[in-house]
C-alpha cells in the first residue's frame, strides 16, 4: 500500500460505515476526492475493505479477512483504557463456523518459515535415538508445565517445576495448589504423548477430558459452565448459555477437523478454546495442551511456550477477545514454534 492508501485504511478502521465523502471529509491530510476514490478502489481489489450499500448510499469498512489478519501495535492498542476501547463485547457466533473457515491464516511467507522449520525438526529427529528424543521430550513437557501455570499465576520457578515433575518435592512457601496445577500438567503431556491421536480427530468429549485432567484436586467444575464468567482486563463477555458454548465447542471441532493445514489447526484450538470460555476455569491451560496435541498426532514439534512473557500472552489473547484479530498471538506461535525446533531437538 502506499501512503494514501494507508492512510485511507486507518481512517475506515477508526471510522466504519461511512461514505466516500466521508471519508474525505474526515482525513486530516490534504489529498483531493479522486485520490480518495482511487485509494477505495485499490483497497477494495485487495480486499482489505468491503463495502455496504449501493449508488451514493456505499459505506465503506473492513473486510473480515482484514479485521482477523491486519497487525495490530499491541503497545499503542493497550494505551486505551478498557473502558474506552471500541471493542466487540459479545461472542461473534458467525466466527467460527463461517468466518474462519474461508480464511487462510497464515501469508505464504509465513507458512515457508513454519515448513522449513518443521523439516528441520523432522530431519533432526531422524539422528536421535529413542532414548534421547524420550529425554528431550521430557524436558520440554516441563519446560511447558512450567510456563503454562505461570502464565495463569502460579510462583513455581522453572528450577522449582524441574525438582517437583522429576522428585515430587514441594517447594517451601508455596500453596499445594500450586503444585498441583503443574503435576496436572505433566500428567496430562503425559498421556498425550503415549496416546498421540487421542485427540485426532478433535472431539468435544476428547476436550472435556482433558479439561478434567488439568483441573483435578483442584476445586474446579469440570462440567461445561452454565452462567456468566468475566475475564480480567476486559469488557469482552463469552457466552454464558450452556447450550450455545456447547455449540460453539462442536464448531469448533468442526472448523478443525476441516482444515487440512496442521499449523492453522494447532492455532485455531489455541485461540478459540480460549475464547469460549467453555469452563469456569482452566480453559486456556486446555487449550494449550490440545493445540499440542494437535502438533503431536501429525509428527510436529510441540511447542513449551517457555520464552513468551505471560503479559504479552495475555495482552495477544485479549486482542483476539475485544477484536477477534489473531495477529498478535500468530506472532507468538510462529516465534515459539521456532524456539522449540531449536531449542529441543
Amino acid at each position: 500500500m502506499n501512503k494514501n492508501q494507508k492512510q485511507v485504511l486507518q481512517y475506515i478502521i477508526d471510522h466504519p460505515l461511512l461514505s466516500s465523502k466521508e471519508i474525505h471529509k474526515g482525513l486530516s491530510i490534504n489529498i483531493g476526492y479522486a485520490t480518495v476514490k482511487r485509494a477505495l478502489t485499490s483497497l477494495q481489489d485487495a480486499k482489505h475493505i468491503a463495502v455496504q450499500g449501493a449508488g451514493r448510499g456505499t459505506k465503506y469498512l473492513i473486510s473480515t479477512s482484514y479485521a482477523i489478519l491486519h497487525t495490530i501495535d499491541v503497545d499503542h492498542y493497550f494505551e486505551t483504557e478498557i473502558d474506552d476501547r471500541h471493542i466487540r463485547a459479545d461472542f461473534n457466533l458467525e466466527l467460527i463456523p463461517s468466518v474462519l473457515s474461508d480464511i487462510p491464516l497464515f501469508s505464504e511467507e509465513e507458512l515457508n518459515h513454519l515448513n522449513a522449520l518443521q523439516t528441520t525438526y523432522t530431519d533432526n529427529i531422524k539422528t536421535l535415538s529413542a532414548a534421547q528424543y524420550a529425554q528431550e521430550l521430557e524436558r520440554l513437557a516441563i519446560d511447558l508445565s512450567w510456563k503454562s501455570s505461570q502464565i495463569e499465576g502460579n510462583t513455581y520457578s522453572l528450577l522449582e517445576t524441574e525438582r517437583l515433575l522429576k522428585e515430587k518435592e514441594t517447594a517451601a512457601g508455596k500453596h499445594k495448589d500450586e503444585a498441583t496445577m503443574l503435576l496436572n500438567h505433566k500428567e496430562a503431556i503425559d498421556f498425550i504423548i503415549t496416546h498421540p491421536d487421542y485427540l485426532s480427530p478433535i472431539e468435544l468429549r476428547r476436550i472435556e477430558d482433558t479439561h478434567s485432567i488439568l483441573v483435578k484436586d483442584l476445586g474446579i467444575d469440570r462440567n461445561i459452565r452454565n452462567r456468566r464468567v468475566g475475564i480480567s482486563g476486559t469488557n469482552y463477555l463469552p457466552l454464558d448459555n450452556e447450550y450455545q458454548i456447547r455449540e460453539a465447542l462442536l464448531h469448533t471441532c468442526t472448523l478443525v477437523n476441516a482444515k487440512t493445514n496442521v499449523f492453522e489447526k494447532s492455532l485455531l484450538l489455541l485461540v478459540l478454546l480460549s475464547y469460549i470460555q467453555a469452563f469456569n476455569d482452566g480453559n486456556k491451560r486446555t487449550a494449550r495442551i490440545v493445540s499440542n496435541a494437535c502438533l503431536m498426532s501429525n509428527n510436529y514439534c510441540p511447542i513449551s511456550f517457555r520464552t513468551v512473557d505471560s503479559m504479552v500472552y495475555k495482552k495477544a489473547m485479549l486482542i483476539f477477545y475485544e477484536q477477534n484479530n489473531i495477529s498478535a498471538f500468530k506472532n507468538i506461535f510462529i516465534e515459539q514454534f521456532e524456539f522449540a525446533v531449536k531449542t529441543y531437538f
